[in-house]
């Protein structure tokens, strides 16, 4: 999630522990601590597959943040000995304002390291997207007034309101999910194909319109935009992954870190003698995808030479950020997605 939602989430968490004990202190730590995790994005690595997916590792492990909250409990506890709360508290109070920070995370798409150092697929289950206004202000809400008043229980309540209604909204989107995946298995689209796999992620900035990939046995995948708002089944592409290719390339260890990463949400594109590999779960529609990579090309010979991987552009057009969330409530005009697919020279099926 964005740096701010992070930060008054744990402001909020502390608040609720320690404001009557340390006032707007309590908010200012609880937010300070909630985006700690966040800062190996200042770590650089030589190439953007790394960069995706180093990117949520280590300093969002549920291990090591539990770990670094029992040493802060003692570090405390040596500063100071003696306070009206107590140590089970104070470790509470740090521990859930540090680990919910990549529990918010792995509502999102991306992808979050949480089982780190183990070798388990990052978790993701795509129920909210990074950035909801719906979930943030609540927490705001509390966090401010925390903030800037001193303790009383109108305060106190206001972040536990905080708390109570933005996970009231969080478990909203994981029963919209489910609702989006049920309709979208009934498009006519998937009438005469075998789905073996399904994954969906809401649009922009809500939680009432939704894009879901369902994988094919026969190697494709259609993407079904689903507006929970919608009378009937709406606009769908059906695209082939070309799997087929990744064999082809397959000691490339990038990518095999990146299929690892991804769970294998992956598009193969060949395009002018590159070949191009889609990360499917983030984006708007065919071809406006965040996170493309050239990861081989042809040689003379006809046959798919490695790469350092490098970022390839998408379509992405901020202006139709505006149709996309007309969107959310209005079924007319469709999402073009033949339109991207075709600007992105991604191969259809008919």
């Amino acid at each position: 999630m964005d740096s701010l939602t992070q930060a008054v989430l744990g402001g909020s968490i502390t608040g609720v522990a320690l404001h009557r004990f340390l006032g707007r202190k309590s908010v200012l730590l609880g937010a300070a601590l909630a985006t700690l995790p966040d800062l190996d994005v200042f770590v650089r690595y030589a190439d953007p597959i790394s960069s995706m997916t180093y990117h949520r590792g280590f300093t969002h492990s549920l291990f090591v943040l539990t770990a670094f909250a029992v040493f802060l409990t003692l570090i405390w506890r040596l500063w100071r000995p003696h306070t009206e709360y107590s140590t089970r508290r104070l470790f509470l109070a740090l521990w859930l304002c540090l680990i919910t920070h990549p529990l918010l995370d792995a509502f999102t798409s991306f992808g979050t390291q949480l089982w780190w150092p183990t070798q388990a697929i990052p978790t993701s289950w795509s129920s909210i997207f990074i950035i909801d206004p719906l979930y943030t202000l609540p927490l705001c809400v509390g966090a401010f007034a925390g903030l800037f008043w001193r303790p009383n229980p109108t305060i106190q309540r206001l972040l536990v309101w905080g708390l109570i209604l933005s996970t009231a909204y969080l478990g909203w989107t994981v029963g919209a999910k489910f609702w989006a995946e049920h309709r979208a298995k009934a498009h006519p689209v998937l009438a005469h194909h075998e789905v073996v796999d399904v994954f969906s992620t809401p649009m922009p900035m809500n939680s009432i319109l939704w894009r879901v990939i369902a994988r094919t046995q026969e190697g494709e995948d259609c993407e079904i935009m689903v507006s929970l708002l919608d009378s009937g089944p709406k606009e769908a592409l059906c695209l082939p992954h070309q799997r087929h290719y990744a064999q082809l390339v397959q000691d490339h260890a990038l990518l095999q870190r990146l299929e690892w990463f991804t769970g294998g949400w992956l598009r193969y594109d060949p395009t002018d003698g590159v070949l191009v590999v889609t990360d499917l779960r983030m984006g708007v529609g065919p071809g406006n995808n965040n996170f493309r990579f050239a990861i081989a090309e042809l040689d003379p010979e006809e046959h798919w030479q490695h790469l350092a991987p490098y970022r390839w552009p998408g379509i992405t057009d901020y202006s139709e950020l505006k149709h996309v969330m007309q969107r959310i409530y209005q079924p007319d005009p469709p999402l073009p997605l033949e339109r991207w697919a075709a600007q992105a020279k991604l191969k259809t099926t008919h």
